[in-house]
């Protein structure tokens, strides 16, 4: 039989509290238990003394019977004193996904084109705009080519 140190929660809803019970690892987690050994309250202040409430003797006997605590609850004998509990390391934790590194490469590729263009548009000499000169008949011209156009399109619209 698989014997478990671990929390079961109560309290109401957005309110929680936790009981750190020893109860056989089949059995539901906020339903029977062996033995209450303490309280655990997350709701008070992390350096509160009644935050966390183990009775150490009873941990001691029953990790000496070979029960296993969960995580959460090894971290809690470990601050008490009682197991100690090896530091775990993670370096991938906080790393981006491959998803994530995809979106920043094309970011990066994005950015780095953009600059390039604005470099090779800041190296090319700017074109000078040419003086363009307009005769009057010129001007006559395109003033007369619309008028004519908007009265042949009003004399087909009506017939």
């Amino acid at each position: 039989m698989a014997i478990n140190i671990r929390l079961s929660r109560g309290g109401s809803k957005k309110r929680p509290y936790y009981r750190i019970v020893v109860a056989d690892a089949r059995s539901p987690r906020d339903g029977k238990f062996i033995e209450k050994i303490g309280n655990y309250d997350p709701r008070l202040a992390k350096d509160d003394e009644k935050r966390v409430q183990i009775d150490g003797d009873r941990a001691k006997h029953w990790l000496s019977v070979g029960a296993q605590p969960t995580d959460r609850v090894a971290r809690f004998l470990d601050a008490a004193g009682i197991k100690e509990r090896a530091a775990r390391n993670n370096p991938n934790k906080g790393k981006p996904g491959e998803k994530a590194t995809e979106r920043a490469e094309e970011r990066a590729e994005k950015a780095k084109a953009a600059e390039e263009a604005a470099a090779e548009a800041a190296a090319a000499p700017a074109p000078e705009p040419e003086a363009v000169t307009e005769t009057p008949a010129d001007a006559e011209a395109t003033t007369e080519a619309p008028a004519a156009e908007a009265e042949k399109a009003a004399d087909e619209t009506a017939a």
